[in-house]
């Protein structure tokens, strides 16, 4: 991005201005999650947790958040304090990054705002829990994560896309924008909550150094898309395929019941799924971050040696 246009309307940290002179790993990490997720304290303390498992794998945490009329990349403790008690914060995606500047309200950034801002800082590699996708029932009712994973060449660590979607159909749409959907030490693509959903990705790789393999030969190629790493949750948090789609479809009945729609449909079907489980859902899902940041952070240090290789 233009020097100028980076300096009017981003602040970068002073970590991150250090990593990005010295070709640290960066590694970028979403903020929705913090102030749209999860509950106080948990969401302070998953952050928390979610840098600490970056900077424990030599990688430095890019977290990024708008507030104060800038596009923050790189958050200070006291930064992560005032999103996850903010009030009325606004969920931006890429549509709302210029409305949330324009009025200096506090945003945290979705996987397609995070998307953006992280390449604009010239950040390679994206940790998240899950990326959105079409949903059940609406098949026209496409999260803008999808057409932003498709213009933003970075690796995007994530555990699927969220159970509560159609995931058939949301493959679908990575195929037809050219987004390769790589398992990480499995053959089929995660359901989120779950190790397995029947579903098989593009191709296996099974260990970091691999997939910086193929991130450059697709870039080096001319190509522009995400590549989208999947992972399974970790085994011991995992939850059996046919019971979480059980408590999908009583919450997706409940959100009906009530007419639910539109943006209130996601977080609506997330917390009732967390009743449902008894907080099971929630435990799987704190895990799961942490798992995708360490993974980013070993593919985030893969790339940067290949960097040092070069100069």
């Amino acid at each position: 991005m233009n020097e100028d246009r980076l300096s009017k309307y981003y602040s970068l940290s002073t970590e991150v201005v250090q990593a990005r002179k010295l070709g640290l790993p960066l590694v970028a990490l979403e903020s929705a999650v913090i102030t749209h997720g999860l509950p106080h304290p948990a969401n302070l303390d998953m952050a928390r947790d979610v840098e600490t498992a970056v900077r424990s794998h030599a990688a430095v945490p890019a977290t990024i958040a708008l507030f104060g009329g800038k596009i923050h990349i790189g958050l200070s403790g006291a930064d992560l304090d005032m999103l996850a008690t903010a009030q009325q914060p606004r969920k931006v995606s890429r549509r709302d990054l210029s409305l949330t500047l324009a009025r200096q309200e506090v945003g945290g950034t979705t996987v397609a705002a995070t998307l953006f801002a992280a390449h604009a800082a010239g950040i390679q590699v994206f940790s998240t829990g899950g990326i959105g996708g079409v949903h059940r029932g609406a098949p026209h009712d496409v999260s803008a994560d999808l057409p932003e994973l498709a213009v933003r060449p970075l690796v995007v660590v994530c555990a699927g896309a969220k159970a509560i979607l159609d995931l058939p159909a949301t493959l679908e749409v990575l195929e037809t924008n050219g987004v390769p959907v790589v398992g990480y030490q499995t053959d089929e693509f995660p359901a989120f909550y779950s190790q397995t959903s029947g579903l098989p990705v593009n191709l296996r790789l099974d260990t970091p150094d691999e997939a910086a393999d193929l991130a450059e030969a697709h870039w080096g190629l001319g190509l522009t898309s995400a590549i989208l790493v999947v992972q399974p949750p970790p085994p011991e948090v995992s939850l059996p395929a046919d019971r979480i789609e059980a408590v999908i479809q009583r919450a997706l009945a409940d959100a009906a019941r009530q007419g639910i729609h539109g943006a209130a449909v996601t977080p609506f079907l997330l917390g009732k799924v967390s009743a449902l489980t008894k907080g099971a859902s929630l435990r799987t899902n704190l895990a799961l971050l942490r798992h995708n940041a360490i993974l980013a952070a070993q593919i985030a240090g893969a790339l940067a040696k290949r960097k040092r290789k070069i100069i």
